[in-house]
Order: C-alpha cells, then structure tokens, then sequence
C-alpha cells in the first residue's frame, strides 16, 4: 500500500495480482465489454440490498470496468454521473473508471468484503475522488474470488446518503459474490 506523505491518507494499495487478473479475465473473456447477465445481477443486487445503484466490476492494472450496471430508475443499466444524475457518458462515470476511485480496489487486494455506512467516517476514504466527484456516501462490496483463488473484481453497491448495512448487508454482499462467481464458473464451462 502507498501513502501520501503530504496528507496521510491511504491511497490505492498496490496490486501484484493485476497482471495474472488480466490474464485470467481474457481467459474467462470478460471485463471489456458489458454483459447482459452482469447487468441483470446488478439489478437484482440493488433491488436485494435496496441500494440504488450496483455494479460487477473487474480491475485491471490501469482501470475498473463496470461489466454489469444498474442504477435507479431503470430497467437497464444507466450511467452514474455527479450528483447522482443518470445520464449518458458525458455526464460523468460511465462504466470505465480510474483504478483509484472508489474502493473496490482496496476489496481486491485485501480479499475481504468491506462495509463503509458513511464513507466521512473513514479518513482515509473519505478523501477518495469519488465523494466529491460522485456524492458518493456509503459502499458495500465484496470480492469475486475464483475457483483458481483469483480475486477477478468486485460485486458492489453504494448510495449518495450514508447507510446502516450491518451484518445483514455483509453476509449479503458476501453471498451475492458467490453467486456470481458460481455463474462466472458457469460461462466458463458454457465456452469451453
């Protein structure tokens, strides 16, 4: 992990892993482009956890792909813009984004779901770009840990207004995860 002398916040830790992700991300063939599926899973994760917006994300050594997206509002994936705005690409985060926004890259490489119910609460995330670039508020994910013992990504949520997850919404992400990396093991078994 790396830290800013200046300020002492802890940035986006560092990923060893990434280039065997990737590797086994082409293998699986996804984290470029949408997938219908992953879009439909986001769905149904928002509507389980009343979150309003979710997402499948997998991280390479530059990025976070959004592969599924869903945001309020829609029976499709939509964009996540600030302020909370959905609207198109132009409006903000589509389903590219930096890999030090956010805090699915600290859930890929600590391997453990994490639970943030008001993200000020934490200094050192409080500070991340997507709190004042998104209104990001609250977080809720876990890592999609694969039959090789890869963490391929995430499966989160987060809100604009602080949220009491709890424990429910903990072993709820965490279970959610395993389902999709029981539907990513599916694919792959479909493909080969």
């Amino acid at each position: 992990m790396s830290y800013d002398p200046t300020s002492h916040l802890l940035l986006t830790p560092d990923d060893a892993d990434a280039p065997n992700r990737v590797a086994r991300l082409r293998e699986l063939g996804i984290g470029e482009t949408p997938v219908p599926e992953f879009d439909d899973f986001a769905r149904k994760l928002a509507n389980i956890t009343g979150a309003p917006y979710a997402m499948v994300n997998f991280i390479d050594e530059e990025r976070q792909y959004f592969a599924g997206l869903y945001a309020p509002g829609s029976d499709q994936a939509v964009e996540l813009g600030p302020s909370g705005q959905a609207g198109g690409q132009s409006a903000g985060v589509g389903r590219v984004m930096a890999r030090d926004h956010g805090y699915c890259p600290h859930v890929v490489v600590r391997r453990k779901a994490l639970v943030l119910e008001d993200v000020c609460d934490y200094p050192r995330f409080a500070g991340n770009p997507v709190v004042d670039e998104i209104g990001i508020r609250s977080y809720l994910g876990a890592p999609l840990i694969d039959r090789t013992g890869m963490s391929l990504g995430t499966v989160c949520v987060v809100d604009q207004e602080p949220r009491p997850w709890g424990r429910q919404g903990l072993e709820t992400i965490k279970t959610m995860a395993a389902d999709l990396v029981d539907q990513i093991h599916r694919r792959e078994q479909a493909h080969s």
